[in-house]
């Protein structure tokens, strides 16, 4: 997210983001998508030879909302970068664009209550496989205050530069999860009214 929203600011690897990785970040889950495979094979068409095989993996069909919180000003620079962006913007590798709206707004009250307030974001096809009440995971950076079950992550962007690429640990906390009436919903099975009648 972090890279992202360097990338819509006009800011090259080697520039300084210390500002965005002091930002405290949210997410919710709003549809988990799937994990896919890609294998890939490379050549260096100079010298024939063959590159090292790798594998990547991405998250395919998945919507989140996220979001960030900080200082006022940098946040409506951010949201308005977002609208005009200086770099083409992608989700972790060039080949995963960014797809539908980006921008929910600004919004002036405290992160988490206002992700939880955003209206369920999963596609239509989504929402008629899960069952008529949703349970959306949540996650937050911690701070004082929140309470709930933690994990340490090494995943705070130090340094986007090739030759220094660094990252650091934050404490992520995994907050109560928002639920939603889906209408589109499916009924699930009851399995054991039929014991208990």
């Amino acid at each position: 997210m972090l890279g992202l929203l360097a990338a819509a600011d006009g800011r090259r690897r080697t520039d300084e983001i210390e500002d965005l990785a002091n930002l405290r970040f949210g997410v919710r889950v709003d549809q988990p998508g799937q994990l896919v495979r890609d294998f890939q094979t490379a050549i260096n068409w100079d010298t024939q030879k063959s590159m090292p095989l790798s594998e990547r993996y991405y998250l395919a069909d998945a919507v989140f909302v996220a979001g960030v919180e900080g200082d006022g000003s940098l946040i409506q620079a951010l949201a308005d970068r977002l609208e005009d962006p200086i770099y083409p913007l992608y989700l972790g590798r060039r080949s995963c664009p960014t797809a539908g709206r980006l921008s929910l707004g600004v919004r002036a009250g405290p992160l988490e209550s206002e992700i939880r307030a955003v209206p369920w974001q999963a596609a239509d096809w989504h929402r008629r496989t899960r069952p008529k009440t949703v349970q959306l995971p949540l996650y937050a950076d911690v701070t004082d205050g929140l309470s709930g079950a933690t994990e340490t992550v090494r995943d705070v962007p130090l340094s986007f530069s090739p030759e220094r690429r660094e990252y650091g640990w934050r404490e992520v906390a995994h907050l109560t999860p928002v639920h939603y009436p889906n209408p589109a919903g499916r009924k699930v099975p009851d399995w054991l009214a039929a014991l208990e009648a």
